[in-house]
């Protein structure tokens, strides 16, 4: 049995999940010249496997609920999705507010209001580790929590 063809490698990598031209390129580049691998990625796009923009509304989709804008943004520049993409997925995709993002992910990990700055630290720290902007972190970690949540 031979070495299998870009083509297969290709359709292998997209029928486990979605991947950005950029990461697919990046896994097929040992395997082939640069020319050959655009080539192929190219058809994969024509022939409708391989969409930049599915790509990132399922990233947004699968992680939203966990994370703000920010990192998602990153995360998705980091894969080779361009600006234009990223904002149309966030917009699409993001249907909750950032406010409401954060407070869920915030209530999810921790079960009482910061009672010292150590706790107050370590929650905003938190918050931003997960991409959430600061004036919001500083503005849901002032408000008091609600019980009947």
């Amino acid at each position: 049995m031979g070495e299998p063809s870009l083509r297969e490698r290709a359709l292998r990598h997209l029928a486990r999940r979605d991947h950005s031209r950029a990461e697919l390129a990046r896994k097929l580049a040992p395997h082939g010249e640069p020319a050959e691998i655009e080539a192929v990625i190219e058809r994969m796009r024509e022939l409708g496997l391989q969409s930049d923009e599915r790509y990132a509304e399922a990233f947004v989709r699968s992680k939203a609920t966990r994370f703000g804008a920010a990192r998602l943004r990153n995360e998705l520049a980091r894969r080779g999705i361009d600006r234009d993409r990223i904002d149309e997925a966030l917009a699409g995709e993001c249907v909750e507010s950032e406010a409401e993002r954060a407070r869920a992910v915030l209530r999810a990990r921790f079960a009482t209001p910061p009672a010292d700055a150590r706790e107050w630290a370590r929650q905003a720290r938190f918050l931003q580790t997960r991409g959430f902007a600061s004036e919001l972190i500083r503005k849901l970690l002032k408000e008091p929590y609600d019980d009947s949540a």
